[in-house]
């Protein structure tokens, strides 16, 4: 074992402050900055503070884009229910069922469709099997069931419903309400209310932290976003590692 290996080990086992090691009284917790060191007690996290920052710091920078440089291993969209086959980024070939708030690929949609037109059956969802809502008062109705159970897609979908009705602060708040439940493309969504101001006062730096959580959670929009605002930047390289990534998830304008 090297002797950087050891000292770094040894950090880890002591307190980084007063060097006080971890015994059954004694618990030692970790630096949520960097997980490089530990420390007995809050007072001596304050106290090593001033010589660990920069350090911190470097390192907790480097997390956060190992973190954010990583290839997702599919879009937000994940596969369909069915098929279990990767969902298009294209929404015009897969479709929302208000239902279930399931996403269906169109394969899984026209071979239900099919089987339910030759059968002379009525038509139903392809995956919960539930009545389709014969207008737009029903097709509301279910989407607020599922807003009701916290249902975050269902949440989203109404954000973009309201905003396409010009009532931007109602889609914020949805948005905002799914964002907090994990929903990708509400985290997409929010950041472009805060680049145009819609709703919302313009907040760069808002708007670069939905669009970082978007493109961690594998939204090649918003990874392309943030691949022309580094380079707008100068950031060439990372502006490429970000295109590449979007383009790997079927993002063609990256390209």
């Amino acid at each position: 074992m090297s002797a950087a290996v050891e000292s770094e080990s040894d950090t880890m086992l002591s307190c980084a402050s007063c060097g006080a090691a971890e015994v059954d009284d004694i618990k030692l917790k970790e630096c949520n900055g960097c997980h490089l060191v530990k420390y007995c007690s809050d007072e001596c996290q304050r106290d090593h503070k001033p010589q660990h920052k920069r350090a911190c710091k470097k390192r907790a920078a480097e997390i956060h884009d190992e973190i954010l440089f990583k290839q997702p291993e599919s879009s937000h969209y994940g596969d369909c229910p069915i098929c279990c086959l990767p969902l298009p980024i294209d929404l015009q070939k897969s479709f929302l069922f208000s239902c279930c708030s399931k996403y269906i690929c169109g394969g899984c949609d026209y071979a239900n469709k099919k089987r339910e037109h030759e059968g002379k059956l009525h038509f139903k969802c392809p995956f919960c099997r539930k009545a389709m809502p014969k207008n737009d008062e029903e097709n509301n109705e279910q989407l607020m069931k599922r807003i009701e159970a916290n249902d975050p897609l269902a949440m989203r979908e109404m954000g973009t419903k309201r905003c396409d009705e010009g009532e931007y602060t109602s889609a914020f708040e949805y948005w905002t309400r799914a964002a907090a439940l994990g929903d990708v493309g509400a985290h997409y969504q929010l950041s472009c209310l805060y680049h145009v101001g819609q709703g919302v006062e313009k907040d760069e730096k808002r708007e670069l932290h939905h669009l970082t959580e978007a493109a961690i959670g594998g939204h090649p929009g918003a990874r392309y976003n943030l691949g022309c605002l580094e380079r707008r930047k100068g950031r060439v390289d990372r502006a490429a590692t970000h295109y590449i990534i979007a383009a790997k998830l079927g993002h063609d304008k990256s390209l």
